[in-house]
């Protein structure tokens, strides 16, 4: 079976996009759909396919941060599914595709039967993990992504203190942001009581806001509609 996995966890992320790439190069991939699960929450859909999972399976992902943003979690995966026979396919990063692993490792240098095995398992050890080591550095690659973007975004708020500049908006102000417009429509395109096809929770996942916010849009987006101010 040829599974396609696609994630988001942003909402400046665009899942359309990784979905369309994978299509593209895999028509025939079922595609697993991720909304917005972060690095440190459950990802429920990635744990359904991994129960699927049998042996000769595919799954395709977009990079290797759709996998995993988290090193050592990735490479853990990683392997385990190779051992258990599951091909993974990055469209990103291809020399890391376990197709790539696995002809590294069938490169072993054949043993001679004398002495001199003794060597030639210690060069077999070594191209082994080379093979590995290069697994591990695209997924710390991934993670290291993560956390520069959380070091850049706290950096600049810091520098906009500093400058006197106010961050956020004063009691009682209603502001409205880019954030809050991207986020409205979310809850319109996709909240069930809209029409769309998910959840609260799942929306609320998708529109990146709070439970709070994400309700008060909700009764702005009625009012809204109704023709009514709040």
């Amino acid at each position: 079976m040829l599974y396609g996995y696609c994630r988001i966890s942003t909402p400046k992320q665009n899942l359309a996009r990784q979905i369309e790439n994978i299509s593209k190069a895999y028509p025939a991939a079922a595609i697993i759909e991720e909304i917005y699960t972060g690095t440190k929450q459950s990802r429920p859909q990635w744990e359904k396919l991994l129960k699927k999972l049998q042996t000769g399976d595919t799954v395709i992902f977009d990079s290797v941060s759709r996998m995993s943003r988290n090193a050592a979690e990735g490479v853990r995966e990683y392997l385990k599914l190779y051992d258990e026979g599951i091909e993974l396919i990055f469209l990103k990063e291809p020399f890391i595709n376990t197709a790539t692993y696995k002809a590294a490792l069938s490169n072993s240098i054949t043993l001679t039967g004398d002495d001199i095995d003794d060597i030639l398992k210690g060069v077999n050890s070594y191209l082994k993990k080379l093979a590995t080591k290069q697994i591990q550095l695209a997924f710390e690659q991934a993670e290291k992504e993560v956390q520069d973007l959380k070091q850049r975004t706290s950096e600049g708020l810091r520098e906009a203190k500093a400058a006197g500049k106010r961050v956020g908006q004063p009691k009682g102000a209603k502001l409205i942001t880019q954030k809050s417009i991207k986020a409205k429509e979310v809850i319109k395109q996709h909240c069930h009581t809209f029409g769309g096809s998910l959840s609260d929770n799942e929306c609320i996942k998708l529109a990146g806001v709070d439970r709070g916010t994400y309700f008060r849009y909700k009764k702005q987006i009625r009012a809204e509609e109704a023709g009514e101010t709040e």
